[in-house]
């Protein structure tokens, strides 16, 4: 069928017209054929010039007019395509999309090859390299005629290291965390930096207790400390500190030789650190032969070991019954963080995968018991907290001894006192087959022995520091102590002196006679939390404190009454504690105050100012800041942030953020996708118990 239409183009809506014909074009069902004529009504004219060419829509569709020329196309009315099925559809995206997966993977791999290929090398790497000679057989000296290592055999491996040859001697003994966010901390080009540590390897101590069971792998937790030493251009020697001797400043330092003998020798420096941490406080309980410690990676694997090799002795068809349960019976003395998480990583290991590999008679005879000598597990965090944690672990069926101490630990059994109903004390035994000693830290046999050289040394725990975390008793500026071999002082009525002093000296008085008025007592107020930050809390309200030990309301304090308010203070403030994020802290406050001290030394070398509190001119006093406490309960966790109403405890949603923090704070890359690998494979397969 023939149908004669002339179509006219609108040139200010091109599109609405040309859907208009469209639609009429399909309507009929048929080829049509148009025919084009002039606007007079004459015979068609071959067109002058060539036209456009139209989008295939449109020219299937429309028959163009441009002035007085047209032209003619044939329009099809062949059906559409119909559009595929959802099911079909969905087929088509997902194979696209594992394909282009699969084309992404395959990159990777590739790459990866590629990346693996250039890191091998074929041509020996040797080159000549320049070694002093001082270096190779260094001069002798010091208190006990011994080498002094002044020259090093890699001073000269880079133009970074000879350039830092004759830079100041900076000593850093330990590989903890204050020494190694120290060494991150610290500019690469201000300091000679030598590392002492018998352990060549940075701890990741906060997940120590999950390479126990064989949740995380021993080595997901240490980095390599040449690595971390390397960056800012040092010298690290896997050797023990034995002595300082401060006026010669050298530091006396042993290591076994390559005959298997003992070797000793000097290194000077300028400036010493001492980050050499602790050991787990006996309390002068008898029989700690027969426990077991958790302060090194060492102590994980015989751990590990130990748990395994009584679950294999207690699978004997010669093991009794009586003798089983001893076997399965795990003690643990101790409730603070390090107990409580190893317990719970015990607890979880026995209770999740013993049933796949062991006799099931195993998992009911099992038995996790937690001795603490407070009310309390936990008892420094959040009292809610450790009810929460007691909870959980009683429908755990750990057992908790609470108010109860060790006083000596056999070969099969643990005795122990503990309060009855009665309040009496009555003294119980408890078989054993297992035990684990986590009760506080001590001072290192090192730490002792410097202790005993110097005044105002009297803490029996840990080294005393002031505020700058300069070593009481040792030169002013010489050799600082940090992490758990040291606590900060807060003697601040002992510096009473110090503040009248100054106070008086500006106003030509006599401290002991002098009377303190209110704005006096916030000059002194403003020197005191400068000097410890430690206090600004407990004086914020100087008005009120100031009312308070104005005893006479006469409007003034006098040396008296001062004394009072500061000792006062003194009784509030407590201890730092003993955890990974104090050391850190303090590591990055000397890296900090470090870097300021070698800014300003070509100042104070023009200036001749080499005497006096230089740290104090230079930087501000250490301040603690708690970003709060974790700690793994057994599938659950329990956070306190510090603040009351912030603090909450809960289940895997817990655990996953517990992990979350820790895989956060791990030192490198390569310890972070280990842990994340470690994890994967617990969920995958299990933990493994083997020991070797």
């Amino acid at each position: 069928m023939l149908l004669r239409q002339s179509v006219r183009l609108s040139t200010r809506s091109p599109a609405r017209s040309a859907f208009r014909n469209t639609r009429n074009l399909r309507s009929t069902g048929s080829v049509l054929s148009v025919r084009l004529s002039c606007s007079n009504g004459g015979p068609p004219e071959t067109p002058k010039r060539p036209l456009p060419t139209p989008s295939t829509k449109l020219r299937t569709a429309l028959n163009w007019k441009l002035g007085s020329t047209f032209f003619s196309r044939s329009v099809t009315t062949k059906p559409l395509p119909q559009p595929r099925s959802r099911f079909l559809r969905l087929i088509y995206r997902t194979a696209a999309a594992f394909g282009f997966f699969v084309a992404i993977s395959g990159g990777f791999v590739v790459a990866f090859f590629i990346y693996d290929a250039t890191t091998y090398k074929e041509d020996p790497a040797a080159e000549d390299i320049p070694v002093s000679e001082y270096a190779l057989h260094p001069r002798r000296g010091g208190p006990k005629n011994l080498p002094i290592a002044e020259h090093f055999v890699d001073d000269d491996d880079c133009p970074e290291m000879i350039g830092q040859k004759h830079k100041p001697k900076l000593v850093i003994l330990g590989t903890g965390w204050g020494s190694v966010a120290l060494l991150k901390t610290l500019n690469p080009n201000d300091y000679h930096v030598v590392v002492v540590s018998p352990s060549n390897h940075f701890l990741f101590t906060p997940m120590l207790p999950s390479a126990t069971v064989g949740t995380l792998e021993l080595r997901s937790l240490v980095e390599p400390i040449r690595r971390i030493v390397r960056k800012v251009h040092g010298h690290f020697l896997k050797a023990m500190a034995e002595d300082v001797d401060m006026a010669a400043k050298l530091v006396e330092v042993s290591a076994i030789g390559p005959d298997g003998t003992k070797q000793h020798f000097y290194l000077p420096y300028d400036k010493l650190i001492i980050g050499v941490g602790s050991v787990t406080n006996p309390h002068g309980v008898k029989g700690l032969e027969y426990c077991h410690f958790l302060k090194d990676i060492s102590d994980a694997r015989l751990i590990r070991n130990a748990v395994v090799r009584n679950l294999e002795s207690a699978c004997l068809p010669t093991t009794s019954d009586e003798e089983r349960r001893r076997l399965l019976s795990f003690v643990v003395c101790g409730g603070g963080p390090t107990g409580v998480e190893f317990a719970a990583e015990l607890f979880d290991m026995l209770n999740e995968d013993l049933s796949h590999y062991f006799p099931k008679i195993l998992r009911n005879e099992i038995s996790v018991h937690v001795i603490q000598s407070r009310g309390h597990i936990l008892n420094t965090y959040d009292e809610a907290l450790s009810e929460y944690a007691e909870k959980h672990f009683a429908h755990d069926e750990v057992d908790i001894l609470t108010n109860a101490r060790v006083k000596e630990v056999q070969e099969n059994k643990i005795l122990f006192s503990q309060k009855n109903e009665e309040g009496k004390i009555v003294t119980k035994e408890l078989p054993m087959g297992f035990c684990l000693w986590s009760t506080g830290v001590s001072q290192t046999e090192f730490c002792q022995r410097l202790a005993g050289k110097l005044d105002g040394q009297n803490n029996k725990h840990a080294l005393e520091t002031d505020t700058h975390l300069r070593l009481a008793g040792s030169p002013l500026g010489d050799v600082y102590a940090i992490g758990d071999c040291s606590t900060v002082q807060n003697n601040i009525s002992d510096h009473i002196v110090t503040f009248l002093r100054t106070l008086a000296w500006e106003k030509g008085k006599n401290p002991e006679e002098m009377a303190i008025t209110y704005n006096d007592w916030r000059a002194v107020a403003k020197r005191v939390k400068s000097r410890f930050p430690q206090a600004a809390d407990h004086l914020r309200r100087l008005d009120r404190l100031f009312a308070v030990y104005d005893k006479d309301q006469s409007g003034t304090l006098d040396f008296g009454e001062l004394r009072e308010l500061l000792m006062q203070i003194d009784s509030k403030l407590t201890s730092l504690p003993a955890t990974a994020q104090r050391a850190h802290q303090q590591g990055q406050y000397l890296g900090k105050k470090f870097s300021k001290l070698a800014q300003a030394a070509p100042g104070m070398k023009l200036n001749e100012m080499n005497y006096g509190d230089l740290d104090d001119a230079v930087y501000k006093a250490f301040e603690y800041k708690h970003l709060g406490s974790l700690a793994y309960v057994g599938n659950a966790a329990v956070f306190d942030t510090g603040f009351k109403g912030f603090n909450f405890g809960g289940g895997l949603i817990a655990v996953y953020l517990w992990r979350s923090v820790y895989f956060a704070q791990s030192v490198s890359l390569r310890t972070r996708i280990l842990l994340a690998m470690d994890w994967t494979k617990r969920a995958l397969f299990g933990r493994d118990i083997m020991n070797f």
